[in-house]
């Protein structure tokens, strides 16, 4: 059994990402909104003489609007994170799936015995192997000790952790 290593299509933005955007850009329009009202007050404020209170709300607009910029540069730097995080995640599961498929040919098992053997790795029981096939579980049971021999190992857990130890 070929285990797939064909990539999967990258998907589109999640919802929690547009709306982190939306959320971003709306922080921005009331930003500049304060700013640009702000920069009014003190315009008109310079012919009466520029007050604490304007001088107070000019800050805290400008603080504002710095505090959107940082969230937006923040937002950004964990969206790449992110996907550097999930490029390396399918990096790691089609190199597990290579090891996979080395070994299965390594240990020259049949076409059943690699599916039998696969879902083994993935932690399937013998029954569920079984209702899986459309197999008895004695024949899973002895497929399971033909992989077993084939692999040098004597349990499904020890299979399991060749596959772990060659990825670390």
């Amino acid at each position: 059994m070929i285990v797939n290593t064909e990539p999967k299509a990258r998907a589109t933005p999640s919802r929690k990402i547009t709306f982190a955007v939306a959320i971003i850009v709306l922080q921005a329009f009331a930003a500049t909104f304060f700013v640009i009202d702000s920069i009014d007050e003190v315009v008109l404020k310079t012919r009466e003489g520029i007050t604490t209170e304007v001088i107070l709300e000019c800050l805290i607009a400008l603080a504002l609007l710095a505090g959107v910029g940082i969230s937006a540069w923040l937002t950004r730097k964990l969206i790449v994170e992110a996907q550097r995080r999930d490029e390396a995640l399918a990096t790691a599961k089609g190199a597990l799936a290579d090891v996979i498929n080395l070994r299965f040919q390594e240990w020259n098992l049949s076409s059943g015995e690699s599916e039998v053997a696969l879902f083994a790795i993935k932690g399937c029981s013998v029954a569920e192997i079984a209702q899986l096939r459309g197999a008895a579980t004695g024949t899973v049971r002895s497929q399971l000790s033909q992989i077993y021999a084939k692999a040098k190992v004597t349990s499904q857990s020890m299979l399991v952790s060749l596959f772990i130890e060659e990825l670390l």
